[in-house]
């Protein structure tokens, strides 16, 4: 689809150039958040069953559960901060 490339999208583009990466990884992870959402409302037919499927199939997903382990490798010294035992 050429036409897409239009100048607001090069600005939109040169915009997230100029992001750290970090904002960059925030500003993907909330888009795709949000295509996700729009996807869940679109379908207005799902059922109960069916989102439980989908939830348990993530939840033996390899990948998600590698990423899963890594978040938690990430934030594992700040668990307890500022809790006192």
């Amino acid at each position: 689809m050429q036409f897409i490339n239009s100048l607001k999208l090069d600005q939109i583009e040169q915009s997230i150039r100029n992001l750290s990466r970090e904002e960059q990884l925030w500003l993907v992870e909330r888009i795709i958040h949000n295509m996700r959402v729009s996807a869940l409302k679109d379908t207005s037919n799902i059922t109960a069953h069916s989102l439980e499927q989908q939830l348990a199939n993530m939840a033996n997903d390899p990948v998600v559960q590698a990423e899963l382990i890594a978040i938690n490798q990430e934030f594992a010294n700040t668990e307890f901060d500022g809790l006192n035992e």
